[in-house]
């Protein structure tokens, strides 16, 4: 394969030791302590409650120019590349696929983006060759249909041949989503395999319309994991990225229950099904590092973390507090500098969120990135108050000044076809004051 990763002088290094114990970090919870509750701000994809009191932004905050972050690093500025724009393109030949990502990568680079983090497993499924999960219905309309080509492949040159970065994502645990796709599982697909032995009738699970593999599982995490190491062997990419799916929301305790009564040994379930996620995410970090050190591996969170420690199971707080789960956690910070839920609360306010974000316990080596939510012009973000700001032509600008002055690391903007193909009449205004912002 063109992109195979060559290997690194002396061979494969030691796996990244990782910490045995698993600790709550108290202050962390205690900052985000009473981040919940009845009212829910509008995420992309998920609910998210109502916050705490805001934090304030620090006192004489550096501020950065545009292009570093602190210390001097390069500020991390990238776009997500989802499934959801691979429905908008023309995957019927590589010479197609190609003409169509070169576009949008001449737009990203444009913008003064440095990172594009397109997705490479959405559905349990690959937009690569992969000799772990079938090919994915999003290329040929089936899944298990060889498209003749590899998109990764594509994606990898056309990104580092403009300078650009580009990082894998990938959805851990989801198969099919809430809305049946893929329609049809390939016979070859992990998931078909383990629904049909009666062995393993828990590791595949259903919530809500969707189908999950079981985190609990040991050998679906190490299913997981072996698929990040896929990734990194046999492709030039510069990181992977898991998505902020972990838990499917809404799980209750009869998600889990026979998993939960043959492995949990009387553990307080939530706190099980935590270290269920801490376990995948410390092995697909150690699996990243141990093919290349130099190669990242993030995760994009709720910006709610209340809702990921509760809902989802992702102790967020304890990856960026502790060495060997994480390089970046780039949460989704997706509400406007004005939100208020319906009873006047402004916790989720971008400010706010934003700094309570900042004032997590972080340890050296952990980047904070910051998602913005581009799908928001000229839509709103859901809130009580007015949503004029979203109108205003330089909202996503004033947001990206505001991370840079409070002292965070770089931001993702989600996703490219909210800020390239959309008709809202700001969009234009948005994407001009982008790109000044970033010199």
């Amino acid at each position: 394969m063109a992109n195979k990763r060559p290997a690194r002088s002396g061979g494969k290094g030691p796996l990244t030791a990782v910490l045995a114990a698993v600790l709550v970090v108290a202050t962390a919870v205690a900052i985000f302590g009473g981040c919940g509750g009845g009212e829910s701000p509008a995420q992309s994809g998920a609910s998210s409650g109502a916050g705490a009191s805001s934090i304030p932004l620090a006192a004489g905050a550096p501020s950065q120019a545009p292009g570093t972050g602190p210390a001097g690093k390069e500020e991390y500025r990238a776009v997500w590349l989802t499934y959801l724009e691979y429905q908008g393109m023309d995957l019927s030949s590589e010479a197609a696929f190609r003409a169509a990502v070169a576009a949008a990568f001449d737009q990203i680079r444009g913008l003064g983006a440095n990172t594009v983090v397109a997705h490479a497993r959405p559905f349990g499924d690959a937009l690569y060759r992969s000799a772990l999960f079938p090919w994915s219905h999003l290329i040929t309309g089936v899944q298990g249909g060889d498209p003749g080509y590899d998109p990764l492949a594509v994606m990898v040159e056309e990104a580092h041949s403009r300078g650009l970065r580009l990082e894998a994502l990938i959805n851990p645990y989801r198969i099919r989503g809430a809305g049946g796709a893929p329609e049809t599982l390939a016979e070859n697909n992990p998931a078909a395999v383990y629904a049909a032995d009666p062995q393993k009738s828990d590791w595949v699970l259903q919530q809500d319309g969707g189908t999950y593999y079981n985190p609990a599982i040991p050998e679906v995490r190490q299913l997981i994991v072996d698929g990040v190491r896929e990734i990194c062997e046999n492709y030039q990419v510069d990181g992977v990225q898991f998505d902020d799916y972990f838990y499917p929301e809404g799980a209750d305790d009869s998600f889990d229950q026979a998993a939960y009564e043959r492995l949990a040994a009387g553990a307080d379930r939530g706190d099980w099904r935590r270290e269920n996620v801490n376990a995948l995410v410390r092995d697909a970090y150690a699996a990243v590092k141990e093919i290349d050190p130099a190669l990242t591996f993030g995760i994009s969170p709720q910006g709610n973390n209340d809702n990921n420690y509760n809902i989802q199971y992702s102790d967020v707080a304890l990856w960026m507090a502790q060495g060997g789960y994480v390089d970046y956690v780039m949460p989704q910070i997706y509400w406007g500098f004005d939100y208020r839920t319906g009873s006047g609360r402004d916790d989720f306010a971008f400010e706010n969120c934003l700094a309570r974000w900042l004032a997590l316990p972080r340890a050296e080596s952990v980047s904070l990135y910051v998602g913005l939510g581009a799908y928001r012009i000229g839509a709103g973000d859901g809130g009580s108050n007015d949503q004029a700001e979203w109108s205003s032509g330089s909202n996503l600008a004033r947001q990206v000044a505001a991370l840079r002055q409070a002292g965070a690391d770089g931001y993702g903007l989600y996703s490219y076809r909210w800020l390239f193909q959309n008709d809202q009449p700001t969009v234009a205004a948005e994407v001009e004051a982008l790109t000044g912002a970033n010199g």
